[in-house]
């Protein structure tokens, strides 16, 4: 059996904390969200799924051609953010070392919207692959940063182009929206607001963040969290230090790898719609405004109670897309092929990746301690 004594001492995590991310990147973790998926498509078969519609779809050369397109897409999508490892790290890791340690990232943030968080596992991860504790900061903090860079700037721009038909089919105006335009705004001003602290810390002012941290979680109620605080002020500490010698090209390539990664998130689901609506429009503005509701719907599921949205998107999915995926039974199609592809492939290529990863590490380290 794996102990967290077995890992490096000199993680950024505490042995408990240590524990709580073993235990969230474990592959039996993947039994409740597999479970929720089926249970959501079974629903959505039960309750809308007509079978003369299914056997009516053609599957042609358009329908495979935009199914490969969408694969191809995928694979881009993970190695736009082996890229942005790759930079961040500054060539500390290979190529194939970025790809396999994109694929556990990737695989925890699907099985954990728990305490632990995927910002956590990375912490733990890299700090398992000999990289410098200033290094791992910079990397993990900076990612928040850029993740929020990217939505926050392209989505009022978004707005700009096609208002609040972002968000929802067939509303003029913002007040009509009801409770998903005001969940959108919520979600959108909170990664605004996070972004904004993290900037600030990494870029401007990280010892007056630590102090904040300190003095907020300095009250009783909060009293508990203040070690953690301290840790995230002391870390961000070290992430600006690093980040004050780059040049412009290091954060431009680590920004231009974030927005390829996320557009390609939703592309894909862009060609998988193209792929059995043949009615759809191949233009430019169709296609962009596609892209754009999208990219809104993310915003709203991405504070799903259920791990990597498992059964919650698939429910709400056509709700989102009704204008353009009318039918429920080529909605309930089109959004499993979907997760198939962008979610329940992490799941099993985490099952087969990580046991693997976790005993090369694990051997590393009782040799070097036998070696000393």
């Amino acid at each position: 059996m794996i102990e967290p004594q077995d890992f490096d001492e000199s993680s950024l995590l505490s042995t408990r904390e240590q524990e709580d991310v073993l235990k969230s990147i474990r592959v039996s973790r993947i039994i409740v969200p597999i479970l929720l998926g089926i249970a959501a498509v079974g629903y959505l078969l039960w309750r809308q799924f007509d079978p003369e519609e299914f056997a009516a779809i053609n599957w042609t050369s358009h329908t495979l051609f935009w199914v490969s397109a969408s694969l191809i897409i995928l694979i881009t999508k993970h190695l736009a953010y082996a890229t942005r490892l790759r930079v961040l790290s500054e060539g500390a890791f290979s190529w194939r070392k970025c790809i396999e340690l994109i694929f556990i990232w990737e695989f925890s943030s699907a099985v954990s919207p728990t305490s632990v968080g995927g910002s956590a596992v990375a912490f733990f991860v890299l700090a398992q692959e000999k990289l410098p504790t200033a290094k791992t900061a910079t990397i993990v903090l900076y990612t928040i940063v850029l993740d929020s860079l990217f939505f926050v700037s392209s989505l009022p721009l978004l707005y700009l182009f096609f208002g609040t038909e972002m968000i929802r089919p067939n509303i003029q105006r913002l007040e009509d929206i009801g409770g998903w335009g005001f969940y959108f705004l919520f979600a959108y001003s909170f990664m605004a607001i996070y972004g904004a602290i993290f900037y600030y810390g990494l870029f401007i002012n990280p010892q007056q963040i630590r102090k904040v941290l300190k003095w907020v979680t300095g009250m009783q109620i909060l009293n508990r969290y203040q070690p953690k605080a301290i840790e995230l002020g002391n870390d961000m500490i070290l992430a600006s230090q690093s980040l004050k010698h780059q040049n412009f090209s290091f954060h431009l390539r680590a920004f231009v790898a974030t927005a390829t990664a996320w557009s390609c998130r939703f592309l894909l689901l862009n060609c998988l719609i193209i792929a059995f609506i043949t009615s759809m429009p191949l233009d430019f503005w169709t296609q962009f405004e596609l892209y754009a509701r999208l990219e809104s719907m993310f915003v709203i599921i991405a504070f799903s109670p259920t791990p990597g949205g498992a059964g919650f998107i698939e429910i709400l999915f056509r709700g989102f897309l009704v204008d353009y995926v009318s039918s429920a039974t080529y909605a309930t199609v089109i959004s499993t092929i979907w997760r198939l592809f962008s979610y329940y492939a992490y799941l099993l290529a985490g099952a087969i990746i990580i046991p693997n990863w976790i005993r090369t590490v694990v051997n590393e380290r009782r040799n070097r301690k036998k070696e000393d």
